[in-house]
């Protein structure tokens, strides 16, 4: 098939596939299907290396990152020395896969960058392999070498390898063993290069592992010495792999200190592999992308790829086929993975993603609405085989991805009105366009600032792009600070301290009185805990003693504390040292890092290695938790009995005043769905069901049937927790079990009926295909239900008042109106069981509908008497300037509007003064056709006069201002209007 597709794109690229090796000296092409099986089976069958699935593109538990980015990012925990010792990542000595990345946003982005050339991409896969205190630096570099040479027949005189030639100013000397590794190898002295720490030093970050690394390139031209193009930002010579061997640590004060294990993490582009091996000078001409290129073209209304960049491509057409064939794949494989587009953080940048391909798609490539949902087929056609969860999220996929285009295309029509109208609004019609408005549009919008630009280009106006750096610079500046406001950093072990620990070997901390405890007589009852400190650290390194102020990480023999994990918040409470019972350590954060839980404190007194302490935990916080942990669990299973089986967990927080559970769902839930999720969840707690755990073998565990997972790295043994039926049942069990059963490493209830009550508080989307809900339980519950009654009691008798209501007065029905919104607020603000707050918004909304109603002919009434009585006393003019008595900014613009209606010849302005604010409400209306004057510029000139601002069209406009002098202002306007009108207003109609 993939021949098939070469031959017919053949007059098109020019291409050339032979069926043996060509004159390059290159091997036949392989599809990308077998060079990726080919690279994973290597490592695999001949090396002993463990094949990992690739992790989600969203990081696990990694706030340092938007997307996973590298291949490494899954395997942080082991470079970091904070794997869960229990856990089966902590075993991993050799292991080899191909990682799904995007790099897009953050430290690694190439957003701006993709299809502007032939290789950048959002998304690409990462092969790589690791080891972990295994194989060092020989043995990578033979692996790596002999697998390109001779099991994918790369020419040896293609490739040029670099290697670290050391930095003075950092005390590091050259990598000579690497060099001397690949001279053994065969690699010749001319084709080995040095280069410096950008070059050939990587690092993590700021702080952690880092070492030096060695680079494979590839000659596309090959028969020439090409050394002065490596690393030269050639197009012809490109780095394949790149091989890293972790050997320092960076310490926060920028020193190197050698790690007490040295690793190896290597990645290769599949993408440009995949070019090289067929013979590709662009990665965007191999099989990965040219079954999506043909799509975009059967869909758009330009003709086909042909490769072009730069000048060459003038209409940018070939580069929107680029942005758009790399943008679906990542779009796909981002929601696939639950990273939908939004508002903020890697969602944001989804986001811009899609608005990006859906600009390409409409404005270059002349594609159809919904041309852009539709190439989602081919992707899970080329990467759904190798990644499943393509092919079950593929409608999901689609429709999120048209429903946000819909949005967008809003947006844009929406942007574009704004635009036209504040440009309408301008005093100078050709100078410079506010930026606020601008980022205004492009914050709240998701309106690209590019597109403003062009749009005032044609219009001969510039957006003041100083003041919109100084916003942009302001909102980012603002965001900093709102992430420093976030709370401290935790006390977080480094790697040298961690392995300092295991070196004077300090045992992992025994955690397990975490699920000791019992019901007595309906109470629970925790455990008392004494233990020993056995370790302090003081943010930078192991230390014997803290002193009174010092905060610090005591890590003790055994704790009672739960540690935060899973979703559940860390456990509350204080330490005491014996001898001294009256002095209190507040635990602020208890976490758990490579085994060891560090109970985060600042010390109220001095504390040292082997001091006795006891621990006394916060009973009713942890309690609190037990209870939110276990009613999201039952909540979990009612979702899925209400919603069906395709509901999947996305994110779980609990705390001890509520549980917050994210879910995938194609809707938001009816109000019928939720009375049945919330029925369903409280038949389970008044049944007072047992809550049972287990502790299994991972295996054994992931066999029971049913039993609901998340993306998390699991311990081995695992901690199974199951409602109503015994575990050891559902071990035996082969069907499907209707219960609640989950992996989970929480604290729980031992019985579901001291939940007594739940109620779902909160329901929304996040994005779309993502829910949320909240839900508060016990007390808190009653409390709401409480005050749904009330509200509801509230909304019977607004309902029969305004059922009731005959009044003429137009105050009366104001009062009535304004009560509606009262309540409104009420109703969105106060907690109270969600499907009851959905039923009386609808209430609210018809309520709201008959009082604006009523309002409205009322009005209408007053301002046509007004209107009359005006006409009536003074007599018919073309210009109408008048001072009223009245209060409402609605009636004087239906006033005027009567006005204009009865005299249409006539430039109308009223003008409220409100004696006991000084305010002054101006209202104008100009007569069709009217070439000498607006109402916008009228109104504006008056209000401005006044101090105060207006605005609206040619024919109506309306704004406020104000003075203490109203005759003075009424002059002001007659006179502004007489001299825009040449003084032809003063003569009679």
């Amino acid at each position: 098939m993939f021949r098939l597709l070469l031959r017919r794109l053949r007059p098109l690229r020019g291409l050339s596939v032979g069926s043996k090796r060509s004159s390059s000296g290159l091997p036949p092409p392989l599809p990308a299907a077998r060079v990726r099986s080919r690279f994973l089976d290597y490592f695999q069958q001949k090396h002993g290396h463990l094949l990992v699935p690739s992790g989600p593109v969203r990081p696990r538990g990694d706030a340092s990152l938007l997307f996973v980015n590298a291949g490494m990012n899954q395997f942080k925990p082991i470079f970091l020395g904070t794997v869960d010792p229990r856990s089966e990542m902590a075993a991993y000595t050799r292991v080899v896969n191909s990682q799904k990345c995007v790099r897009a946003g953050g430290k690694h982005n190439d957003l701006e960058d993709v299809g502007r050339d032939v290789y950048h991409h959002t998304f690409f896969e990462m092969l790589g392999n690791w080891s972990f205190g295994d194989y060092f630096k020989e043995e990578a570099c033979l692996m790596a070498w002999t697998l390109l040479t001779e099991h994918y027949g790369i020419p040896v005189d293609r490739l040029y390898v670099s290697y670290f030639a050391g930095d003075a100013a950092s005390g590091l000397s050259a990598d000579e063993e690497t060099r001397q590794i690949w001279l053994d190898i065969g690699v010749p002295t001319g084709r080995l290069l040095p280069f410096g720490l950008k070059e050939n030093f990587w690092e993590m970050g700021d702080s952690g592992p880092c070492g030096p690394c060695t680079e494979i390139h590839y000659d596309h031209i090959g028969g020439r010495d090409a050394a002065a193009l490596v690393n030269a930002n050639s197009p012809d010579v490109v780095e394949i792999w790149n091989l890293v061997f972790m050997q320092y640590n960076r310490e926060v004060d920028q020193s190197l200190r050698l790690l007490p294990q040295f690793s190896v993490d290597t990645g290769m582009g599949l993408e440009r592999l995949v070019s090289v091996l067929q013979g590709r000078r662009s990665n965007y001409d191999t099989d990965l992308f040219i079954p999506l290129l043909d799509a975009i073209h059967q869909r758009s209304g330009v003709g086909p790829y042909g490769g072009r960049i730069g000048t060459a491509d003038e209409e940018k057409v070939d580069m929107a086929y680029r942005v758009v064939a790399d943008h679906i794949r990542t779009l796909t494989v981002c929601i696939a993975d639950g990273v939908h587009p939004g508002m903020s953080g890697a969602e944001l940048v989804l986001r811009r993603i899609l608005r990006r391909a859906v600009r390409f798609c409409a404005e270059v490539l002349k594609a159809p609405q919904g041309a852009l949902a539709s190439l989602v087929p081919t992707v899970t056609q080329i990467l759904g085989d190798v990644y499943p969860e393509l092919h079950r999220e593929a409608d999901r996929i689609v429709d999120i991805i048209n429903e946000n285009e819909a949005h967008f295309l809003s947006s844009l029509q929406h942007g574009s009105r704004l635009i036209l109208r504040t440009l309408r609004r301008m005093d100078n019609k050709h100078g410079v366009f506010p930026a606020s408005v601008a980022w205004s549009l492009h914050r709240d919008l998701g309106f690209p600032l590019d597109l403003v630009d062009i749009m005032l280009e044609e219009r001969g106006v510039q957006v003041d792009h100083q003041e919109l750096g100084r916003l942009i610079s302001e909102y980012q500046n603002q965001q900093v600070v709102s992430e420093l406001k976030s709370g401290q950093s935790p006390v977080m072990l480094d790697i040298l301290s961690l392995a300092e620990l295991q070196r004077i070997r300090v045992p992992h901390t025994d955690d397990s009185l975490k699920y000791k405890y019992n019901l007595q007589q309906d109470r629970y009852v925790f455990p008392e805990c004494c233990a020993s400190v056995v370790a302090l650290y003081d943010g930078h390194s192991l230390v014997s003693e803290v002193s009174e102020g010092q905060r610090c990480g005591v890590i003790l023999d055994r704790t009672c504390f739960y540690s935060e994990q899973g979703g559940q918040s860390h456990d509350r409470g204080y330490i005491t040292r014996d001898g001294l019972q009256d002095v209190l350590f507040p635990v602020e954060a208890a976490i758990l890092v490579g085994g060891y839980v560090v109970h985060q404190v600042t010390a109220s007194d001095s504390l040292k290695t082997r001091d006795k302490v006891q621990l006394h935990l916060d009973q009713v916080h942890r309690l609190a938790c037990m209870v939110k942990h276990t009613a999201t669990h039952i909540l979990n299973f009612a979702l899925r009995m209400v919603l069906g089986p395709s509901v999947q967990q996305r994110g779980s927080h609990v705390s001890a005043d509520r549980l917050r559970f994210d879910f995938s769902a194609k809707d938001s839930l009816s109000i019928s769905q939720l009375q049945q999720v919330e029925s369903c969840v409280n038949g389970i707690i008044s049944a007072n069901h047992i809550v049972h755990s287990q502790e299994l073998p991972l295996q054994s565990a992931r066999s029971i049937m049913g039993l609901r997972t998340v993306d998390e790295v699991y311990p081995d043994p695992v901690r199974v927790v199951s409602v109503a039926v015994p575990v050891s049942e559902l071990l035996d069990d082969q069907a499907v079990r209707q219960t609640s059963v989950e992996l989970c490493c929480g604290t729980h209830l031992l019985q579901t009926g001291a939940i007594k009550d739940l109620v779902i508080v909160s329901e929304k989307q996040l994005v779309k295909g993502i829910i949320r809900i909240i839900a508060v339980t016990g007390c808190d519950a009653t409390r709401a239900r409480e005050a749904g009654q009330l509200l509801s009691q509230d909304v019977d008798s607004l309902a029969a008042r305004l059922s009731g209501s005959t009044s003429s007065c137009l105050d009366s029905a104001q009062r009535l109106a304004k009560e509606v919104g009262v309540l409104f607020d009420a109703v969105d603000n106060t907690p109270v069981p969600q499907w009851q707050r959905r039923e009386l918004q609808s209430r609210l909304r018809a309520l709201q509908r008959s009082s604006n109603t009523a309002v409205r002919k009322l009005e209408s009434r007053e301002a046509a008497v007004r209107a009359q009585a005006l006409l009536e006393k003074n007599s018919r003019k073309l210009l109408l300037v008048y001072s009223v008595d009245m209060d409402s900014e609605s009636v004087l613009m239906k006033t005027v509007n009567q006005l204009s209606t009865l005299s249409p010849h006539s430039y109308v302005m009223l003008l409220a003064h409100q004696r006991h604010s000084g305010k002054v409400l101006c209202a104008c209306q100009v007569p069709k056709g009217s070439a000498s004057l607006s109402a916008s510029d009228w109104a504006v000139a008056v209000c401005r006069h006044l101090g105060g601002s207006a605005g609206g069209s040619i024919l109506v406009a309306r704004g406020t201002g104000k003075s203490s002098d109203i005759t003075e202002v009424v002059r002001w306007a007659e006179a502004f209007a007489r001299q825009k009108t040449n003084n032809d207003v003063i003569k009679p109609l």
